[in-house]
């Protein structure tokens, strides 16, 4: 069995759950400290030797040495004896209850992709999110969805379908609670008003279900959702100028560091000094992430809901398997009616020790089970990729791995997993002290032109020091950073390309290239300053070239056509692009 020593990383003592036990009790500011995840590389024998309660006492920094070398490797889960709900029960309602009794309202007309909601009137004693099961099968055009109920308090209950196509729709009820079981209902779907969710298309892309390519744009505002009416509202400004059409965002707040803030909401009942009851979510929490997450689909863009999180206080990331499976599903029956909502397992799914492969499977099949809209679903990395070859997940959401190669791993990832990759974090641009917060605006933009050249699209985050701690990455707010111009540029290039997205071609050995081979083609030099760039196409063909500097947004197209052998003058800088357009 392997063994701790003072030279271990504080990285592996942690995710031992035994090691991690003794560490909580005899230093709990250590395991609360929003800046642990940063101190993960050091050596446990270091990170003891400058905690402030241990300093100047060797006698118990070797003694917590001793006591955690003795449980090394023991990798027990501590979440093994957590409480657990009874079942649901049959007779939760007396016999004298009037069978489908309860006042129910539903619209009698919705159009395409959008949300139907019947809401139910029913019991609200002991514990309904709990005690009641609630479901509906509805019927429509040649097909039956079956979609899970919820409780939202004061004696509501709701279920919700993002209904999928035109024309005449009935459901019916089930339920142990005889008020709310058998209940029917008629309503027509009319011709859609919006594009429809995102799905993937082409094996390595995405497009809307009216097929509409969809071109990820994407940006990181983790707990903006949690920051206040004023900060919340500045977010949803910004976005309106903003390029970004996908925002990743977590559903549980998050404690690290810029983000030691209290929420005004939290997701259950209870209190920070008392503690929450896992299994009595709190319907304003939700209601309040709805909004915002409608209010994001006002403004086209998408909402990829991280599901777990490991920068944790409140002891969301820990709960039972019980309460995780019972978030998930009350998560899913609230939320699966939105057209823009992507589910993402995890942030960092490895720094979630006490999750097990396990788990994470069992947690993609109740997110699966209880989607009838069948929305895109990932799993995101810290240090280890997850198997992104499993079949649920639909997509590469990844964090890269090496310090340096980010975007140029895209052409390895879709050989790898044949499905299309999105790296949402490519590192953010800013100026802290962190690695992964502190590249340029020039390296964020070039980022992505490399992935979306190579076929895969880059996410964009923003962490510039702030004296309220006011983050973009975390919070939202206004943007501060040179990089979302010139990637709304990117964007704008993308969507006038060829069925609105671009695909890798073999190219050059010294420059990625994409597009239509010999019809419309675009070469990336990135860092690179070419003064000229000779080619060799066919003479049959005449040629009209751009040249892009994807800084300064500009497309300069030369004067008269080109074929066979020709030479293109460049600028001689760098962040230059040159794309080719048969006539």
């Amino acid at each position: 069995m392997p063994t701790f020593t003072s030279a271990t990383p504080l990285f592996e003592v942690m995710r031992d759950p035994a090691a991690h036990a003794i560490l909580a009790e005899e230093v709990p500011e250590l395991a609360a400290n929003p800046l642990l995840h940063s101190l993960y590389h050091y050596p446990l024998g270091l990170i003891l030797a400058t905690e402030e309660r241990l300093r100047g006492n060797p006698g118990l920094q070797a003694e917590l040495l001793d006591r955690v070398a003795r449980v090394g490797g023991t990798r027990a889960l501590r979440n093994s004896g957590s409480q657990k709900p009874e079942p649901p029960k049959p007779d939760y309602e007396p016999g004298l209850v009037q069978r489908a009794g309860a006042r129910s309202q539903h619209p009698g007309q919705v159009p395409r992709w959008s949300a139907f909601e019947a809401v139910l009137e029913g019991p609200s004693h002991g514990n309904p999110f709990t005690d009641v099961e609630l479901t509906a099968v509805f019927a429509g055009p040649g097909q039956e969805l079956k979609v899970p109920g919820f409780y939202d308090g004061d004696g509501t209950y709701r279920i919700r379908l993002l209904v999928p196509a035109e024309g005449e729709w009935s459901f019916i009820t089930s339920s142990n609670a005889r008020s709310l079981d058998g209940i029917t209902g008629f309503f027509t779907a009319a011709p859609a008003e919006s594009k429809g969710p995102v799905r993937v298309a082409d094996t390595f892309h995405f497009a809307y279900e009216d097929g509409t390519p969809y071109v990820p744009i994407g940006t990181t505002c983790y707990v903006w959702t949690h920051q206040g009416k004023a900060l919340e509202e500045a977010t949803l400004e910004t976005l309106k100028a903003a390029p970004f059409n996908k925002m990743r965002m977590c559903v549980f707040p998050k404690s690290y560091l810029f983000n030691e803030n209290e929420p005004e909401l939290y997701p259950y009942e209870g209190s920070l000094e008392e503690g929450f009851d896992h299994f009595r979510p709190n319907p304003a929490y939700w209601k309040h992430l709805e909004t915002r997450i409608d209010q994001l689909d006002a403004l086209g863009i998408e909402a990829d809901l991280i599901l777990f999180h490991a920068y944790d206080r409140w002891g969301f990331s820990t709960m039972s398997p019980a309460a995780d499976d019972l978030y998930l599903k009350y998560a899913v029956a609230r939320l699966a009616s939105r057209r823009n909502v992507w589910w993402a397992l995890a942030n960092e799914y490895d720094l979630l020790f006490e999750k097990t492969t396990e788990d994470w499977e069992r947690f993609a099949g109740i997110v699966t089970g209880n989607d009838p809209s069948g929305h895109l679903l990932s799993i995101h990395n810290c240090r280890e990729f997850y198997d992104h070859s499993r079949p649920w997940i639909t997509h590469c959401s990844i964090q890269r791995q090496d310090v340096y190669k980010t975007a140029e791993m895209t052409t390895e990832w879709r050989t790898a997993y044949g499905k299309p990759v999105v790296i949402d974090e490519c590192a953010y641009e800013g100026n802290i002290d962190q690695g992964w917060g502190n590249i340029t605006g020039e390296e964020m933009t070039r980022r992505f032109w490399e992935g979306a050249i190579r076929g895969g699209y880059v996410g964009h985050g923003e962490t510039y020091m702030d004296p309220d701690d006011v983050l973009w990455w975390a919070k939202g707010g206004t943007l501060k950073g040179t990089s979302p111009g010139r990637i709304g540029f990117l964007r704008r290039i993308l969507e006038e390309s060829p069925g609105g997205r671009l695909e890798p071609l073999a190219g050059s050995w010294d420059a990625p290239s994409a597009g239509i081979e010999g019809e419309y083609e675009i070469f990336y030099f990135g860092f690179n300053q070419p003064t000229y760039r000779r080619f060799v196409k066919s003479p049959e063909k005449a040629y009209e070239v751009d040249v892009i500097d994807t800084w300064n947004m500009t497309v300069e197209t030369l004067p008269g056509t080109h074929s066979g052998r020709f030479r293109v003058e460049l600028p001689g800088r760098q962040f230059i692009a040159l794309r080719l357009r048969a006539l």
